[in-house]
């Protein structure tokens, strides 16, 4: 008989949560040394849980959990402290990721340098304002595309292998990665896209030992158009990767902003 398995004090955020039973939640987790996890928060619902003011998404826990099947069991959580609850477009921005990661990254498959760089834009965006969300979402959206192997190296074209000129023009398309640019039709002229210059400065970015802060000040020090661009660039390669042409918190920040 497999014996159960105590995870304890795990560093872990709430990601998502389903309801289970009239008292209880499915809570879907990232822990940093064991990736996604299904847990089954017992009584969770009640007035009385202790746990009920505790699991809240996007704020740092410390969950200790019980056995070792495809769902665990919640038997402790904690609130870390660090930051308070992001609020507006970065509260939406937030839940942003989790759609990210409940879509891209499997269950029990550790990153725990992605929950670092995860925790670092949660912080990010607690501390609000267009200049510090934007270059986190941008900086974090592609340390997890590289973390799951779908990030091209962006020094060289992907198929040539030729050297990135920096003055010229590059899309990022999925299957094909990095190419350059050449217009078919009046549309695709208008498509934002980045030079050469400032993939290969990405790139320098990402190869640094403090890749998420060394990018988060890059990006800063874009332009908003230039950082627009990038957003769109990666955004056709994160719909690709997975498999829908609109994620259901992009579709409402849309529809907030249409208001």
């Amino acid at each position: 008989m497999t014996k159960s398995r105590t995870l304890s004090h795990e560093p872990a955020f709430v990601l998502h949560q389903y309801p289970w039973s009239e008292s209880s939640l499915i809570l879907e987790v990232f822990t940093r040394q064991h990736g996604r996890l299904a847990v089954a928060a017992k009584g969770v619902k009640r007035p009385t849980s202790s746990f009920r003011p505790v699991l809240l998404p996007l704020q740092p826990l410390s969950l200790s959990l019980g056995g070792d099947g495809e769902i665990r069991t919640l038997k402790a959580a904690e609130w870390m402290g660090g930051h308070v609850m992001p609020t507006g477009d970065a509260l939406l921005s937030g839940f942003y990721l989790n759609e990210l990661m409940l879509r891209l990254l499997p269950r029990d498959d550790p990153h725990p340098a992605l929950f670092d760089h995860y925790r670092q834009t949660v912080q990010m965006l607690a501390m609000g304002g267009e200049a510090a969300v934007t270059p986190a979402l941008r900086a974090f959206e592609l340390l997890l595309l590289r973390e799951l192997g779908v990030l091209p190296s962006l020094c060289q074209q992907t198929l040539s292998v030729q050297a990135m000129a920096p003055q010229a023009w590059y899309d990022l398309v999925p299957e094909a990665g990095l190419r350059a640019f050449k217009a078919q039709s009046d549309a695709d002229d208008r498509r934002p896209r980045l030079s050469g210059q400032q993939w290969l400065d990405l790139q320098d970015a990402l190869d640094q030992v403090q890749a998420y802060v060394e990018l988060v000040r890059l990006l800063a020090q874009w332009a908003m158009d230039d950082r627009s661009a990038l957003q769109q660039q990666l955004r056709v390669l994160i719909h690709h990767h997975c498999g829908i042409e609109v994620l259901k918190t992009r579709q409402l920040m849309m529809d907030l902003q249409a208001l």
